[in-house]
């Protein structure tokens, strides 16, 4: 249920975002995004789990842009935590020239980071397609097949 106060927060945000510079046809950021968005191809950024692979998974700086208690529950190996809200905050500690892969549950929120990352600069980011669960769910397959082949006898 919502607090009853809803409606005053509610107008109280349409007020002050309407009144952000950031509506202004003319805004650095509205620009920024605008440079970005007329040149990115409809996949960049994107690597599926078997482009990773075959990239070199070692090769990428590993970055979990969910929050920290879904990371303390399963994660990539050798990623670290930072909540995709936090990603621009934390760009001086991300590696400029290594590449970066970033993921969060689905690929929505690390694809937020990476449009963010993308506006500050950052050539070398990718987004893990289908994020955590494709990924898991690779894994699991994965595992179960080397289970069987292991298991049927060679004829």
């Amino acid at each position: 249920m919502l607090p009853k106060r809803t409606p005053q927060i509610v107008t109280l945000l349409a007020t002050l975002l309407t009144a952000s510079p950031a509506y202004s046809d003319h805004h650095a950021a509205i620009d920024a995004l605008q440079e970005y968005m007329e040149f990115a191809s409809y996949s960049d950024g994107a690597i599926s789990p078997e482009q990773l692979e075959q990239q070199g998974y070692e090769d990428f700086y590993i970055v979990d842009t969910r929050n920290s208690g879904q990371f303390k529950n399963g994660h990539l190996p050798n990623a670290i935590n930072i909540e995709w809200r936090d990603i621009l905050e934390q760009r001086a500690s991300l590696p400029k020239k290594r590449p970066i892969l970033l993921y969060c549950e689905t690929g929505l929120l690390s694809s937020k980071a990476h449009l963010a990352l993308s506006v500050a600069g950052f050539d070398n980011v990718k987004v893990l397609w289908g994020g955590y669960i494709i990924w898991s769910a690779r894994q699991t397959f994965n595992d179960a097949k080397r289970l069987k082949d292991a298991l049927t006898p060679d004829r």
